[in-house]
């Protein structure tokens, strides 16, 4: 059989065409990314004078905290401020423009507040992690409320209530309870999964950017790099969206565009103040929100049950995964608290083996840009070629069942370094079979 013929014209024209979509699709979004960028830029300096006036700043310790002087908390506020001001710019700006546009629906807006005062409540008066799981919780909640990311666990879930259907008795996993005579109890098997699956995302995101903020200008970067894969995703949906959306009343292409650009500006205006040497740390309430936005978006490219798009999402974001990974190893191998500190972290030891902050910081972008390649590439190649969904499948449990072996050994590693230079630093056991040598007698003063 002779292969398919590929008319090169007609490829070119494609792409130009697609070229020219995407181009026309952002320049709608422009001014919400010039919004977030130019109000995170300018507030920034007014809420580090407030935060050293009020004496929250971050002092070195030495250590892991190895910058020379006192530097203020309380970015995460610039950041939610240039947020915020982009999101409402878009309910005035975009409605109406397409039909492809959508606004922020308002859980999301809550979870934002929710998130930010649990963060900001930590840098002030050094909340218990209980109450910082609550308000993260909290945000979570205010997701599921309006199912954004429930439908994630449908694509999970009902594959496999099809093929256990004689046994299941429903496909959508719907059941009603009878109630002894008191009428039914419907339980709604995919609602309850997905607010799972919600919580999971929300309390792992959140920490997992709050772990990797340990350099200058380390996870502002990062996550400006996640935000525009992110956003080639999400243009990638519009373009091409999935043949579940039709009909559908739950339609968040917009509404990730605005999400992606708004978190692309205001990491980028933040990084300006945040870089080499810093003058202003984002703080938990900077750390906390830019994971949980980031979470958000990925559980939203799920919006019709396409789990596919959320595993591509996943390793656009696999940097702070990585990082948390290994930490979680680490601390589990070695005996201590999931919540203890430590200088072992990626950004640690890429910071003493290439010897400046700069450097490892420049590696880590790199790392974030080839991983954001990867979970882009996968997803473009799912939605516009007939490659079976099972490849992106297989390839990110590769990715991270990789992940996860670098973590066992580093860890591994790491046991064996601490075990040896403990007994480098014991003093030598006293051999029972040789007798004791009598002590020099004290020298007498001098006259």
């Amino acid at each position: 059989m002779s292969a398919p013929h590929l008319n090169p014209a007609a490829t070119v024209e494609t792409a130009t065409s697609m070229v020219t979509t995407t181009i026309t699709l952002l320049n709608a979004y422009a001014v919400i990314f010039f919004v977030a960028f130019i109000m995170t830029l300018l507030s920034t300096p007014l809420v580090r004078r407030f935060a050293i006036a009020h004496d929250i700043v971050d002092h070195p310790d030495g250590e892991r905290k190895a910058h020379r002087f006192p530097v203020a908390y309380l970015g995460g506020v610039a950041v939610f401020f240039g947020l915020m001001m982009a999101i409402a710019t878009s309910y005035f700006d975009i409605r109406g423009a397409s039909s492809h546009f959508s606004t922020v629906p308002l859980s999301i807006v809550v979870g934002m507040c929710a998130i930010m005062f649990t963060g900001l409540a930590d840098d002030v008066w050094g909340w218990d992690p209980r109450l910082k799981i609550a308000g993260q919780l909290t945000a979570a909640a205010a997701l599921a409320i309006e199912d954004i990311g429930v439908r994630v666990a449908e694509g999970l879930l009902i594959p496999l209530a099809d093929w256990v259907d004689p046994w299941a008795g429903s496909t959508n996993l719907v059941f009603e309870i009878p109630l002894f005579g008191q009428g039914v109890l419907t339980l709604d098997v995919i609602y309850w999964a997905g607010t799972a699956i919600i919580a999971i995302f929300v309390l792992g995101g959140c920490n997992a950017a709050n772990l990797l903020d340990g350099l200058d200008g380390l996870l502002s970067g990062v996550i400006s790099i996640t935000a525009i894969g992110l956003l080639a995703i999400s243009i990638l949906m519009v373009l091409h969206p999935s043949p579940d959306a039709a009909g559908s009343d739950l339609d968040l292409g917009g509404a990730r565009i605005v999400l992606c650009v708004a978190l692309l500006g205001a990491c980028l205006g933040f990084l300006a103040h945040n870089f080499n040497p810093a003058s202003i740390f984002l703080g938990d309430c900077g750390s906390l929100l830019l994971g949980y936005l980031c979470v958000v978006i990925i559980l939203m490219l799920g919006e019709h049950g396409q789990t596919h798009l959320v595993l591509a999402g996943l390793i656009v974001f696999a940097v702070p995964i990585m990082d948390t990974t290994l930490a979680i190893v680490r601390r589990i191998l070695s005996g201590r608290s999931l919540s203890s500190a430590d200088d072992q972290h990626i950004h640690h030891q890429l910071n003493r083996a290439l010897g400046g902050v700069k450097k490892a910081v420049v590696a880590l972008y790199c790392l974030a840009a080839l991983f954001a390649a990867l979970g882009v590439a996968l997803a473009a190649l799912v939605t516009l070629t007939e490659i079976r969904v099972r490849v992106l499948y297989v390839i990110t449990l590769t990715v991270f069942s990789f992940i996860g072996a670098i973590a066992v050994k580093a860890a591994r590693r790491g046991q064996h370094a601490a075990a040896a230079a403990a007994r480098s630093t014991a003093p030598p056991t006293p051999d029972p079979d040789r007798p004791a040598v009598a002590a020099d007698p004290p020298a007498s003063p001098r006259p």
